[in-house]
């Protein structure tokens, strides 16, 4: 009787569906453009779109109306929606394009700059065309901060102009080709080996610094670490015995300061206890203690303050008090330093090729009164072999791209690494635990790559914001979400997420990440989903699940969909499990396929895997979470 009951409701949940779900052919007519700021925007990177507009160039932009999706999606650069419209999983999740508009410059007197970037003459600057009736320029000398750019008008006669003047050629929307530059999987890994290079080869270049020759030692030659710098000659080596040293001294030349370990004691009266402003300065061997308390404070040249909020982060954040702070300082090195700190341990700012290594850095127990364990900013840097306990974060990067955090420890903070303003990093092979995040990318970056991490006991394990990066072989053990997945284009391969609360998390109302062969397993949830289309998936394994590999190719004959009503609860019920491969169900999910419009905000793997990506990384923290162990740091 019960299933009689579910198969006439279903019968009559189809047959609405086809009504209420049905494509109306005059849609088109009514899809007018909108303020691009009420789009739901994708295409480019957000440090990318706003450093462009800050120094007034032009993006061309594309507005897509799509059949089952009811926000409008706006995309930066034609290129991108070219790209996002020609791909099948797009009609997908979306349905089909009803109306499709573009950036109109005819008349807008479009002009580029010496470097290519598109700017315009008239106010008010650029409209709206239907892109069926627009002309577009490719193969100019236009380009947009990520990529050459595509110019549209509505006029053919302003964008042959345009041609003759900057080059390139004049093309419909039809014949326009979908971007194949757009950074991959593949790319991303060849990039972690070159920027994992850059760090070894950054590494090798500071060591001569612990092999300079000694000049002075300090109680013997000099009765004070101030006065032994004054009189120490350039490149050489100022050492330190065992004993206490009075601190707050600026290095002001390229020296090498070396003590005898945790022995040799430099404490400060308050304030910055040693500050470096000279490139290739090395600090090593030495307990550092007696760092003010002060997080915040003001650079001594006033010009560079400013009003917005970026700036203002810049010009505070970065000159409080610290243990270290390394300014003007390229191309120095702090190895083998203990640092005992109320505020942060090591700052480096405008200090290309700095290395930092091997620091123990203890901070405050409850890191709203402790600051940063190293803050890098405006610098590309190498931080590896440390160990941060306590403080707000363990590592935070400001404008700071291009930089490596590799192999350290972090416990106990509310950031382990907290990335702001900053791309084309290598975060890698970090422990982390305690945490309320263990990584965060935040402030739309790109290209930033988080591989082979281990997370566990906080409240998310790791938070990729920005777009077009890469999150893989990654381990998340018990915590209360797994990975957040905030970034767009970007690909998350080969984690392993066990004994989290939720495994997933994914709130981008725009689905254009590639989420493929991770470990979900004994996860209280599989996935926690926000608005907006269906997200498809391929090749995850979600534990054991109901179906069959017939052809023995690894896959569940069926899709499975983590949040739905059903799916989601097999794990748990084994009525769900008899559930999942019923014909009533079987039919549903066979409509919803056909009819975009019927699925709510949902997630399917189109080849669920039958058994672990990776058996032994799976196993291991399984073990670790029975013995309540989580990921040791």
């Amino acid at each position: 009787m019960r299933v009689t009951l579910v198969l006439a409701g279903l019968a009559v949940v189809l047959a609405g569906a086809s009504l209420a779900f049905a494509a109306d052919p005059g849609a088109s007519a009514s899809a007018e453009p909108v303020p691009f700021s009420d789009t739901l925007t994708t295409g480019l990177a957000g440090v990318d779109v706003q450093q462009a507009y800050a120094a007034g160039h032009e993006i061309p932009r594309v507005e897509v109306f799509y059949s089952h999706y009811q926000y409008v999606v706006g995309y930066y650069g034609v290129a991108s929606a070219v790209t996002a419209v020609d791909r099948e999983e797009t009609t997908r999740q979306f349905g089909r394009p009803i109306g499709i508009y573009v950036s109109d410059y005819s008349g807008a007197g479009p002009r580029l700059t010496d470097e290519g970037y598109l700017t315009v003459t008239s106010d008010p600057a650029v409209g709206w065309t239907r892109a069926s009736e627009a002309s577009f320029v490719v193969g100019s000398g236009a380009r947009t901060p990520g990529s050459p750019a595509v110019v549209p008008f509505s006029d053919a006669a302003d964008a042959s102009d345009f041609a003759e003047r900057y080059g390139g050629a004049v093309r419909e929307w039809g014949a326009l080709e979908p971007r194949e530059d757009e950074p991959r999987a593949s790319w991303l890994r060849e990039a972690a080996s070159d920027r994992k290079a850059w760090a070894d080869r950054t590494v090798q270049d500071r060591r001569p610094l612990l092999d300079r020759p000694v000049s002075i030692t300090v109680g013997g030659d000099v009765p004070t670490l101030a006065a032994a710098i004054e009189a120490a000659p350039p490149n050489t080596t100022v050492r330190l015995p065992p004993g206490t040293y009075d601190g707050n001294v600026t290095i002001g030349k390229p020296l090498t300061v070396q003590g005898a370990g945790e022995r040799t004691h430099v404490v400060g009266d308050n304030g910055t206890v040693l500050r470096v402003t000279a490139p290739r300065v090395g600090l090593a061997d030495l307990s550092i203690s007696g760092v003010g308390k002060s997080n915040t404070g003001t650079p001594a040249n006033a010009s560079e303050t400013a009003d917005d909020w970026d700036e203002s982060i810049r010009t505070t954040y970065g000159y409080g008090d610290a243990g270290v702070v390394f300014d003007g300082a390229n191309r120095s090195l702090v190895s083998r330093v203990t640092i005992q700190t109320p505020a942060s341990g090591a700052i480096v700012r405008d200090s290309d090729g700095v290395v930092v290594e091997n620091l123990s850095i203890d901070g405050t127990a409850d890191w709203q009164d402790g600051f940063m364990g190293v803050l890098a900013m405006d610098s590309r840097i190498v931080v590896q072999h440390s160990t941060f306990t306590g403080g707000r974060d363990a590592v935070y990067t400001h404008h700071a791209d291009g930089l490596v955090v590799r192999d350290n420890r972090m416990t106990g903070m509310r950031f382990a690494v907290h990335e702001m303003y900053t791309s084309e990093t290598l975060v890698a092979n970090n422990t982390a635990r305690d945490t309320d995040i263990g990584i965060v990318v935040m402030t739309r970056p790109r290209s930033n790559v988080i591989i082979e991490n281990r997370v566990s006991a906080s409240d998310v394990g790791i938070s990729v914001g920005g777009s077009s990066s890469l999150a893989a072989n990654n381990t998340l053990v018990a915590n209360r979400y797994g990975m957040d997945l905030g970034a767009q284009r970007s690909t998350f391969a080969h984690n392993v997420l066990v004994g989290n609360e939720v495994g997933l998390r994914t709130g981008t109302i725009v689905p254009t990440n590639r989420v493929t062969d991770n470990d979900l397993v004994d996860n209280d949830r599989y996935v926690d989903t926000g608005r907006g289309p269906v997200r498809v998936w391929t090749g995850n394994h979600w534990g054991t699940l109901p179906g069959r590999d017939t052809d023995a190719d690894g896959r569940i004959d069926r899709a499975f969909r983590p949040t739905g009503p059903v799916d989601s609860v097999v794990g748990r019920s084994d009525g769900a499990a008899t559930l999942a491969t019923s014909p009533a169900v079987t039919m549903l999910r066979q409509f919803q396929a056909a009819v975009p419009g019927l699925r709510s905000a949902n997630v399917i793997d189109d080849e669920p895997r039958t058994d672990p990506v990776h058996p032994d990384r799976v196993a291991a923290a399984q073990n670790a979470t029975a013995a309540g162990a989580g990921v040791s740091p």
